[in-house]
């Protein structure tokens, strides 16, 4: 697996041990000009499990794989937080913002995978 397979993994892992949901990673390592290799999207039913949802992504890359994002924007107001660990950045969001934003449906040509919410 690539470095990048491996940190999208391991921010799965972090997002499903807080219960967080609806997972969809949008690859977009085949676009020109992306700024990332990986968009990892999901949400969180509160304020308060969207940061718990950061704070466990962060705890599981440092663990497991030695990562630390490069920046997390959002933190304090928890309705959106964006987590950057380079090649993939993280966006958890409350549910309406979720759909104001519709970042999934942002480039038309990228894969999307989308993982089932586990109970």
């Amino acid at each position: 697996m690539t470095e990048t397979t491996n940190l999208v993994n391991a921010i799965i892992k972090g997002i499903q041990e807080k219960k967080g949901q609806d997972i969809v990673i949008a690859d977009l390592s085949h676009i020109d000009g992306a700024i990332a290799k990986s968009f990892v999207i999901c949400q969180g039913n509160s304020p308060s499990q969207v940061e718990a949802i950061a704070e466990s992504i962060s705890e599981v890359c440092r663990k497991e794989l030695k990562e630390k994002p490069v920046g997390v924007n959002g933190l304090g107001a928890n309705q959106w937080v964006a987590i950057d660990f380079v090649d993939v950045l993280v966006h958890i969001f409350v549910p309406e913002l979720r759909t104001f934003y519709d970042l999934e449906n942002l480039w038309e040509d990228t894969k999307l995978t989308r993982l089932p919410n586990i109970d």
